[in-house]
């Protein structure tokens, strides 16, 4: 298997050095409501997170990984969460720091993970989760050949009101 690299990001396992990244971003309540999180973690529970993390998405049905720029510079993160072996399917989410944002580096990071998902994992198909206004996702997810499948109606309850959700799909 080929490193998980592109022109300008590579992806990474977590280290123990994570933690202040992880910290910073978990804690940031600007994207609680994308991933369903409703207070901040302790920097003990990601130390402990890292420390317990096996990295085996056999094993967790999930896979953390780090996007960080060829100078080592951690600009976010990407989830491959919910994995099936038996149907050969995953969950994908994908944060980049706000500064760090529009600079193509979560459009490579997909580009990377999407063949690994399909020549190192074999999987069918990758899924992902959009809120209706987050248009830059949305453009980007499309662009990468997801498809809008489906629509969870009043999904999220947000400080203005109920949004939707879009489900949507790649096959590999």
């Amino acid at each position: 298997m080929k490193p998980l690299t592109g022109s300008k990001i590579q992806l990474r396992a977590l280290e123990p050095s994570d933690v202040s990244f992880l910290f910073e971003v978990e804690n940031n309540p600007d994207i609680w409501n994308v991933s369903n999180t409703n207070s901040p973690y302790s920097k003990y529970y990601l130390e402990q997170y890292i420390i317990n993390s096996h990295n085996d998405i056999y094993s967790e049905k999930q896979l953390r990984l780090i996007i960080e720029t060829k100078r080592k510079k951690m600009v976010g993160a990407l989830d491959l969460f919910e994995f099936e072996p038996k149907h050969l399917r995953a969950g994908i989410g994908i944060l980049i720091i706000t500064k760090e944002r529009k600079k193509g580096y979560a459009s490579e990071a997909l580009d990377v993970i999407i063949d690994y998902a399909k020549n190192a994992l074999f999987l069918n198909q990758l899924f992902c989760n959009i809120e209706e206004d987050n248009k830059l996702s949305l453009k980007l997810f499309k662009d990468k050949g997801f498809e809008v499948s489906g629509t969870k109606k009043k999904w999220h309850r947000t400080s203005e009101g109920y949004k939707d959700e879009y489900f949507l799909q790649l096959f590999l």
